[in-house]
């Protein structure tokens, strides 16, 4: 970033919980972003984990210059073949919620289920795991434990957190899931109202350091919201649309949810969120006059997107892709760990993996880890791109779907080198 942009953007810009990256991106193709001077930087975030199809895909380009130039928004209480069409193909995956709303940002669509959940159940109190991401609006920001609670005064009553599941860093050591789960919910129990509408929660814990449930805790998650008649929400905003290696993360453990929450990969880029429900969750909906009416919902234009983006992971079969690609680099991150002591961990699924150090010395983990993200920016490498919060040193890797095998061995390489130079 030259000293005249960086000034402009000082001036002007309001900072928004981020400090600006020095690479200035002027144009981006695929898995690499370009410079003005025409240097490059290898993309393994996907941009803001959305691009999954890369940047500037062909056919994506061509839906948007389409449908711009056909319909492009519309009066809210009028649909078009755009929003009926992807609704059909959302269905086609997941039969069991059939019912779909289309937002623009995945905060807002958490936002929209939550209200959705408390509208449906007639309660008001919501529970989450500690180290979540939901969003920044009222609702969704007060189901977000990660980051962003100080400053602003109390945010909306009666969420609950527990903590999730650490393999690798276990809260009780010698105590299962299961029995940590089982006791969580007993805190719960004894701190609300009696008024618990729902669960909302993601199948891996991104931004909060790529947290796995463990197989069988979503079916034991989904048993404790029955037996309280709350229902779950499943936020898939970034492991949505083939990421993991299936479909949806949540249909490894065939648990389906209440209401799941799409946003980031559907759109690929563009700003597009998705609520889908069950026929019974919308038909208690409309009895009680469920109300999120929105300038922007269930527009042309993103929903064309939406849909060509889905045609396209189909059709190529991406999310065998991303299970074969993710075996590659996690057996690549894999063998980082085995040259570097200062790596404690690898985990996560398909394309998105999580790497966390460890203290060594007097330097901690997310010092490190700190220091390893802007080694590898330095050397063009865009990994790890939100480092706020409680991810506990761990850099979150996420490249787009589409890479190749040697863009992959690439990224691997230059994340070599950058711990190398740290260490």
């Amino acid at each position: 970033m030259d000293g005249t942009f960086k000034a402009r953007a000082g001036k002007h810009l309001l900072h928004y919980g981020c400090e600006f990256a020095n690479f200035v991106p002027v144009r981006a193709s695929g898995c690499w972003l370009y410079d003005a001077s025409g240097a490059r930087m290898l993309d393994f975030t996907s941009g803001q984990m959305s691009s999954i199809l890369g940047h500037s895909h062909p056919e994506v380009l061509a839906t948007i210059r389409e449908a711009a130039g056909r319909l492009d928004h519309l009066f809210s209480a009028m649909i078009s073949e755009p929003v009926v069409g992807l609704a059909e193909m959302l269905a086609e995956q997941v039969p069991q919620l059939p019912k779909s709303m289309f937002l623009s940002t995945g905060g807002e669509a958490n936002e929209a289920a939550i209200k959705l959940a408390k509208t449906v159940t007639g309660k008001w109190e919501i529970v989450t795991f500690t180290k979540s991401y939901h969003g920044v609006t009222a609702g969704s920001a007060a189901a977000t434990f990660k980051i962003g609670r100080t400053g602003v005064g109390p945010l909306a009553p009666g969420y609950y957190a527990i903590p999730a599941p650490n393999a690798y860093k276990p809260r009780f050591p010698g105590v299962d899931w299961r029995r940590e789960l089982d006791d969580a919910f007993e805190q719960v129990d004894a701190q609300c109202t009696g008024n618990l509408a729902a669960f909302i929660g993601e199948p891996i814990l991104s931004s909060g350091g790529v947290i796995d449930l463990p197989p069988g805790y979503l079916a034991a998650l989904k048993a404790h919201c029955e037996r309280r008649s709350m229902l779950l929400i499943l936020d898939e905003a970034q492991t949505g649309l083939g990421r993991t290696g299936t479909m949806f993360a949540h249909q490894r453990d065939e648990v389906v949810p209440d209401i799941m929450t799409l946003s980031k990969t559907l759109g690929a880029g563009m700003a597009l969120s998705a609520v889908m429900t069950s026929d019974k969750v919308a038909a208690a909906a409309d009895e009680r006059h469920y109300f999120f009416y929105t300038t922007h919902v269930n527009d042309p234009l993103p929903a064309a997107v939406g849909l060509k983006v889905l045609e396209i992971v189909l059709r190529d079969r991406l999310t065998e892709r991303a299970r074969e690609m993710g075996e590659r680099l996690g057996t690549g991150l894999l063998r980082l760990k085995q040259r570097y002591p200062c790596i404690g961990d690898v985990r996560g699924r398909g394309l998105l993996r999580g790497l966390e150090f460890t203290n060594v010395g007097p330097r901690d983990a997310t010092s490190i880890s700190n220091a390893v993200t802007e080694a590898a920016m330095d050397i063009g490498l865009a990994a790890n791109i939100v480092r706020s919060g409680t991810s506990g040193g761990t850099m979150r890797i996420a490249p787009p779907l589409i890479v190749k095998d040697e863009e992959l061995d690439e990224g691997l390489a230059l994340l070599d080198r950058a711990i190398a130079s740290v260490i």
